[in-house]
């Protein structure tokens, strides 16, 4: 090996001792930013905010954004009809976007106000939406409606929906988002990846959000928000609308809540490439909207409601408005941290110095005494109780090598005691969600606990995807024929 090579190893390894030091802190410095997911557990797991019995009805919009959707909306518009809400305070608005099936013949036939729109360059349901609320605008004015809710087509509403929404809409909460379940649930172990994970948002971070005032995130669809949000119109056309809408509401002062007795069912994909496709799409959106949104949340967490629309009232006391700046910058924290990218920060460590630093230091020190079933895994601890397997080899290049092989074994190792891991909750979510879960068989259960930790693998690798990948809105095709009164009556078999 030419001694140019020769000495670049050598300097690069021997930063391989203050680089361990260096990665050890950020670690510890990430897990300490997250540690307040603990308590979100512990709080999720017995309490959430509960509304009192609303004083007032008030005049909502429904808005459904709708691509060849004629299978699943017609269910969707049957389960708005039989809401226990009155009727005559409900409107519910279709965008046919870009259709070429029935979806607005169905949509008219079930009472719905239809708008067409054609445009195959911007693709995204943000942009149908933009063009609804201009529709609206127009006919109707914004302010005719106090609220609008925001369906997918795909979507069943239980009886008491509206109801329960309007309770927590007629509390004073600004943004609302709600219980969402899976109406196939069962249909295959990819599906229940996906019911698995709205779950454990319910647990992990919307129960205790709503119970601490804080803001939890929107997800796409089942939500309420005041008119006030779209009295400009809706501006979130990014490939994920709802990230988007999050973090600005909440870098502009307002506070998302969430009601755990609203309830919607929700369709799952089955296939996986349309899951790796929408997943992709997911994963270049949240991207998208860190950039966007995370310097105003920072700035949020530095100087409070300084630059947000939605300013301290003063006329409060000082001790109240000292908890609201607290309660305003920590909400920014959390949706910051919630938008940042993690995945690939710890890929770029583990990379920079578990592999290239510590292949070059093999170079020159060897490798001594590393056991192949090393980490802070379960796993890795039963491995390391039975066998003790451990690399010894002499410095040079089959030690650089040898130091590289073992740094990429040693992160699969860890990936698998991962995965073993995280199987808990799934189990978790079977066993505090049973009531309102669909009845699943014991075998199914298994299955999807076995296969749940594969959402979170998609989720990772995507996001490397999509670093690198443009891409580009494209439709997520719905064929359950599922309605709710079939949900209704599985419920009380």
């Amino acid at each position: 090996m030419s001694s140019f090579i020769d000495n670049f190893i050598r300097t690069i390894g021997s930063w391989y001792d203050s680089g361990t030091s260096i990665v050890w802190w950020i670690y510890r410095i990430l897990a300490i930013l997250g540690i307040y997911h603990v308590f979100y557990l512990v709080i999720g797991l017995f309490f959430t905010r509960i509304f009192p019995k609303a004083k007032k009805n008030h005049r909502y919009a429904i808005v459904i954004a709708a691509r060849n959707e004629e299978k699943v909306i017609g269910n969707l518009l049957d389960s708005i009809h039989k809401q226990d809400y009155p009727q005559d305070l409900i409107t519910t608005f279709v965008v046919c976007d870009n259709c070429t099936d029935k979806t607005q013949e169905v949509a008219l036939a079930h009472g719905a106000i239809c708008y067409s729109r054609y445009d195959d360059i911007h693709k995204t349901k943000g942009f149908a939406l933009q063009y609804l609320f201009e529709c609206i605008k127009r006919d109707y004015g914004i302010d005719s409606f106090a609220g609008y809710f925001v369906f997918d087509a795909d979507n069943l509403l239980q009886n008491d929906y509206i109801t329960r929404m309007n309770e927590a809409f007629d509390s004073g909460e600004k943004i609302i988002t709600s219980y969402r379940n899976t109406k196939n649930f069962d249909e295959n172990w990819i599906a229940s990846t996906y019911a698995i994970h709205w779950l454990r948002s319910v647990r992990t971070g919307h129960r205790a959000r709503s119970i601490l005032r804080l803001a939890t995130n929107i997800q796409g669809t089942g939500f309420l928000f005041a008119n006030e949000l779209v009295k400009d119109g809706w501006k979130y056309t990014s490939l994920t609308e709802d990230r988007a809408f999050s973090a600005d509401a909440v870098r502009e002062g307002y506070r998302i809540s969430y009601c755990d007795k609203a309830i919607f069912y929700d369709e799952q994909p089955v296939s996986l490439a349309i899951a790796l496709r929408q997943r992709l799409r997911w994963s270049k959106g949240h991207l998208q909207a860190f950039v966007e949104t995370g310097p105003g949340l920072l700035l949020n967490i530095l100087f409070g409601k300084m630059f947000s629309k939605k300013k301290t009232n003063k006329k409060q006391k000082l001790f109240f408005r000292i908890i609201e700046s607290i309660r305003h910058r920590f909400a920014s924290f959390d949706m910051l941290m919630l938008n940042l990218p993690s995945s690939v920060i710890y890929l770029l460590l583990w990379f920079i110095f578990s592999c290239f630093l510590f292949s070059n230091n093999a170079y020159v020190n060897g490798i001594n005494d590393i056991n192949v079933f090393q980490g802070g895994t379960i796993l890795g601890q039963v491995m390391r109780h039975f066998f003790d397997l451990s690399f010894y080899v002499n410095a040079g290049v089959i030690s650089l090598l040898m130091g590289f092989i073992i740094s990429v074994w040693l992160h699969l190792f860890y990936q698998i005691g991962r995965y073993i891991e995280n199987m808990w909750m799934a189990i978790y979510i079977f066993f505090v969600e049973h009531k309102r879960m669909k009845k699943i068989k014991f075998h199914k259960k298994i299955l999807y606990i076995i296969t749940w930790p594969i959402f979170d693998i998609i989720g990772k690798y995507t996001t490397y995807i999509a670093l690198f990948k443009k891409v580009e809105w494209k439709q997520i095709p719905h064929e359950s024929s599922i309605s709710i009164d079939d949900i209704r009556r599985e419920n009380h078999a």
